[in-house]
């Protein structure tokens, strides 16, 4: 199902270097590779392999990071045209650690970043009238002007009939207070049809006990919200959609090595079949083919350092998925 849009899904977000930790050098400290790194490019990339046609709305610094991260996403087939360079500041950078139980733990040098210097006479809204679906997170929405500039997105979105699509992808030490971020939770659950979530996230934002208490209490507060896709880590993950509810178990493999983009490869295969199908057109048969698909991706990914430049082909899912 497509239709004559320049672009299937436009994000707008972060684009950083993540680096993760790759090894210890002879003198036994810990190596860092630079790797290009943010949800909403993350995403973008993922959805080149099923061959959707995508663009990135976002700053980087005039630097040898910004030029890196220009490159890497051109080179995955993802759209520059909404991509800024900031003659001032530095092109943001996380800092990865992998904790024992293979969660990670992120630093961030971003006070001030690139990313959040976007400012919204900067956003590119021919883009957001010419693309189906608009995806973005929450960090966007920690500081100005970057904050100004998503709600423009938004709007945009929303006045040309846009699907929108949100994962909040909660990082607590982006956050001057947590009571900011529920706001930007907030925010983004009002104004998008699709939500993917976390296990941890919903526990926190809606204050419940259960999953199942937490989706109740989503579907009764945001009733905009079409389909709900929670992620649940090794316990697979749980899509629900009018009287559908179903929990698809996960594909756990021993060559994890980290969970760095296995969220955002999920996302990006849910976005993939709601252009397929249609949001208003899913039934339980095609939301258990696309959660399967979604949950085989996101587990060849952890076997891999970094996300954006290493995620799986559509051959090689489907392959994995038949022989697990």
């Amino acid at each position: 199902m497509s239709d004559l849009k320049q672009y299937d899904v436009v994000a707008l977000g972060e684009l950083l270097i993540d680096f993760t930790q790759n090894g210890i050098s002879d003198q036994g400290n810990p190596l860092f590779e630079a790797n290009p790194g943010g949800a909403p490019c993350n995403v973008l990339s993922m959805l080149t392999r099923f061959g959707k046609k995508v663009g990135f709305i976002g700053k980087v610094g005039k630097d040898g990071f910004g030029t890196q991260l220009a490159e890497a996403i051109k080179e995955q087939g993802i759209s520059t045209d909404g991509l800024c360079f900031d003659e001032e500041i530095h092109t943001t950078l996380a800092l990865v650690h992998k904790l024992p139980n293979g969660d990670r733990d992120f630093s961030f040098y971003r006070k001030p970043g690139a990313d959040v210097n976007l400012k919204p006479e900067e956003v590119n809204t021919e883009m957001i009238k010419n693309a189906r679906l608009f995806h973005f997170g929450t960090l966007s929405l920690t500081d100005e002007p970057v904050r100004s500039a998503t709600k423009k997105a938004v709007e945009c979105a929303e006045e040309n009939g846009l699907i929108i699509s949100f994962d909040p992808n909660l990082r607590e030490p982006l956050w001057d207070s947590l009571d900011d971020a529920k706001k930007a939770f907030d925010y983004g659950m009002k104004h998008a049809s699709v939500l993917k979530i976390s296990d941890n996230e919903i526990l926190w934002f809606t204050g419940k006990e259960t999953y199942d208490e937490g989706l109740a209490y989503l579907r009764e507060t945001y009733p905009n919200l079409k389909l709900i896709c929670l992620s649940l880590g090794g316990d697979g993950s749980r899509a629900i959609y009018k009287d559908v509810d179903i929990t698809v178990p996960a594909f756990l493999q021993s060559g994890t090595i980290e969970t760095t983009g296995a969220g955002d490869t999920f996302c990006a295969c849910v976005l993939n079949g709601v252009l397929e199908y249609g949001i208003d057109h899913l039934n339980e048969d095609n939301l258990k083919t696309i959660i399967t698909f979604a949950n085989g991706a996101a587990s060849m990914i952890t076997t891999k350092k970094g996300a954006l430049r290493v995620m799986p082909q559509v051959d090689d899912v489907k392959e994995f998925i038949k022989n697990f």
